[in-house]
């Protein structure tokens, strides 16, 4: 089941939460609604899943139109951040809930409730009340509940946002796999691009109610289509730089050639992600910006390193990996010369 989304809108008074938003979602794909709180991208799932009624616009699921179709006619799963079980049932009855409803025979209920606990590895605690299990465990039986009655779509919003890092981190890895068993057309609702990019095939990053980009994960972090976005996805070092003849400089330090974009002279911004910089104790002849080094943290996949340039006293951060760290054998005080290997220019035109 494909979903298509034209030209949503929604007002909440004189709040814009949508603004002519455009969305495709393959069948069977996992696409992640990307943005920072107030990005409109839960208003965006609730309209999907109609619960909320857009001002203008259309969803489509498949070639059938469903804008004005009730929830409960869109044959869709939906995961809440708190998990939102029946606190007095046993997560037998938790899971069956939907099925009762539609009142399927007793023994298509049994089977489909153990077939869903197999799934979501939880066999054996169909007895068990909610309050007796941890938060992974509420909430892999909150999508266990959602896929019983076999949706069309299914839709979460947050879903993980309540649990610590480890905990999110394993349900991530468990989400993935199961909707490759599963294949049900899935739309996530994220503020953490690392799970973003982690389980889902398509991204799409929302900013005051408007898509900034959608894409593949990898097109997305490399080729980022506006500033938001780039800034939006990591950490990043901008520059303030000035385009002369072609070039983009900070200070002294030509940072890129943008003679081929047909770029004018004027003020342009240049983001460049930590680990696109490198560090050594040598200026390089192309040119390098001499830094101070103020802190190094040791721990971690890689080694974090804080400068501060000496021409303007920009503070820059890098990413190196130990064994870069091990050979430079930075510490505070030191003097180095940074170059950037990777940037990306942004002005009122033009990207690149």
């Amino acid at each position: 089941m494909s979903i298509r989304v034209e030209g949503l809108g929604k007002r909440f008074g004189d709040f814009v939460a949508l603004a002519d938003v455009n969305l495709s979602a393959k069948s069977g794909s996992l696409t992640a609604l990307l943005g920072p709180s107030g990005s409109g991208k839960t208003t965006l799932l609730r309209c999907i899943a109609g619960l909320e009624a857009p001002d203008v616009g259309r969803v489509h699921y498949a070639e059938a139109e469903v804008t004005h179709v009730a929830a409960k006619s869109r044959n869709v799963g939906f995961v809440f951040q708190h998990y939102a079980l029946f606190r007095h049932m046993t997560i037998f009855e938790n899971v069956a809930f939907a099925l009762r409803v539609r009142r399927r025979p007793e023994k298509v209920i049994r089977d489909r409730v153990r077939e869903l606990l197999h799934l979501v590895r939880l066999e054996g605690l169909e007895g068990r009340r909610p309050d007796q299990l941890s938060g992974g465990q509420r909430q892999r039986i909150a999508l266990a509940r959602a896929l019983a009655a076999e949706p069309a779509v299914l839709l979460l919003d947050e879903p993980f946002g309540a649990l610590d890092a480890k905990v999110r981190q394993e349900l991530r890895q468990w989400l993935r796999r199961l909707h490759e068993e599963v294949t049900v057309t899935t739309l996530l609702v994220t503020h953490d691009q690392e799970e973003a990019f982690e389980v889902a095939d398509h991204v799409v990053v929302m900013n005051r109610g408007r898509v900034e980009q959608a894409g593949s994960p990898e097109d997305v972090f490399d080729h980022p289509a506006t500033p938001f976005v780039m800034d939006f996805l990591g950490n990043v070092n901008v520059f303030h730089a000035r385009v002369e003849n072609g070039h983009a400089y900070v200070g002294r330090l030509p940072l890129a050639s943008l003679h081929q974009h047909g770029a004018g002279d004027g003020p342009v911004t240049v983001y460049v992600r930590p680990h696109e910089l490198d560090v050594s104790h040598s200026p390089e002849d192309g040119g390098s910006l001499a830094a101070t080094v103020q802190h190094v943290h040791p721990a971690g996949a890689v080694r974090r390193v804080h400068l501060r340039a000496l021409d303007g006293g920009l503070t820059l951060h890098v990413e190196l990996t130990p064994e870069r760290q091990a050979e430079l054998g930075l510490k505070a005080g030191d003097v180095v010369f940074v170059v950037p290997r990777r940037v990306r220019v942004f002005a009122q035109d033009y990207v690149i």
